[in-house]
C-alpha cells in the first residue's frame, strides 16, 4: 500500500527525467511504500515520452499530461489529486532540488503523533542561482514574511511534504505553491521547516525570467493577505455520537 506520492511537475525538462527519476527511486528505496508521479505540463520536447520509458522499467512510476501547460500550481495540483500517498512530497524538475532531501522532509510527517503537523517545507542553504535571482527571491521573501508572517525564510523552494488531504482542502489558485506555509498556517496547520542543500540546473533552461515571477507575485501576496484575514478558525473533529455504527 502506497504510503508517499512524490510529486514531480515538469515542462520542457527532458534532459532531467532520467537522473531526476533514479535519484528519487534510490534515495527512496529504504523508506515506506511510495510512488513516483511526473505531471508532464504541456511540453513539447518530449518530456512525457521520456518518463513513459522509465516506466517500463520503474513499476511504481506515474505519468500525468497537461496537453495545454497550465503552470507549476496546477501541475501540482493535479498530481496530489491522483496521489495514492497520504503524504505527499514535492521537488521541481530542474534537478536543482536533490533527492537525497526527500526523507529528511517525510521523516517529521511519518512520526507525528499529534495529527497537527501538516506541512513540512525546505529552506534552501547555498543556493546555487545567480545573482540575480537570488537577490529577486531575497526581496520576494522579505515582502512577503512582512505581511503574511508565515514564518518561512524561503517559500520558494520546490522541496515540500505535506498531508495530502489537507494540502486539498486549501483553497486554489495559480501560484499558490509559493504560499503553502502562509494557507496551512491559516487552516489551523502546524508547519516545520527543514534547511536543504541545492544545486546547480542539471539541464535545460528555467521557464521563468525574474520579471515574470515579480509580476504575479505582487497580485497574489495581496490576495493571500486578504484570504488570511479570513482564515478559518479552528479544524473540524470528526465525534462519535451515541449508538453510532449500530
Amino acid at each position: 500500500m502506497t504510503e508517499v506520492s512524490i510529486v514531480i511537475p515538469m515542462k520542457n525538462e527532458v534532459g532531467n527525467v532520467a537522473a531526476l527519476v533514479t535519484d528519487i527511486a534510490a534515495a527512496c528505496a529504504a523508506g515506506p511504500a511510495f510512488e513516483i508521479i511526473v505531471v508532464d505540463d504541456g511540453s513539447t520536447d518530449g518530456t512525457g515520452e521520456a518518463v513513459a520509458r522509465l516506466a517500463a522499467t520503474l513499476p511504481n512510476l506515474r505519468l500525468l499530461r497537461h496537453p495545454v501547460s497550465g503552470g507549476q500550481s496546477a501541475a501540482v495540483h493535479s498530481g496530489v489529486l491522483a496521489a495514492r500517498g497520504a503524504i505527499c512530497c514535492t521537488l521541481d524538475g530542474d534537478g536543482q532540488n536533490p533527492p537525497s532531501e526527500l526523507p529528511g522532509l517525510m521523516a517529521p510527517l511519518l512520526a507525528d503523533g499529534t495529527g497537527r503537523l501538516g506541512l513540512v517545507a525546505g529552506q534552501r542553504v547555498a543556493r546555487q542561482d545567480t545573482w540575480s535571482k537570488k537577490l529577486a527571491s531575497r526581496a520576494a521573501n522579505r515582502l512577503r514574511a512582512a505581511m503574511l508572517k508565515d514564518g518561512t525564510r524561503d517559500t520558494g523552494c520546490g522541496l515540500k511534504a505535506f498531508r495530502r488531504e489537507a494540502f486539498l482542502a486549501l483553497p486554489y489558485f495559480n501560484h499558490m505553491h509559493r504560499y503553502l506555509p502562509a494557507l496551512f498556517r491559516r487552516d489551523g496547520w502546524d508547519i516545520a521547516h527543514v534547511d536543504v542543500s541545492h544545486r546547480n540546473r542539471q539541464a535545460g533552461s528555467s521557464n521563468y525570467s525574474n520579471l515574470q515571477r515579480a509580476l504575479v507575485g505582487a497580485y497574489d501576496l495581496i490576495g493571500v493577505a486578504w484570504l488570511i484575514r479570513r482564515r478559518k478558525t479552528a479544524r473540524p473533529t470528526e465525534v462519535t455520537l451515541p449508538g453510532a455504527g449500530a
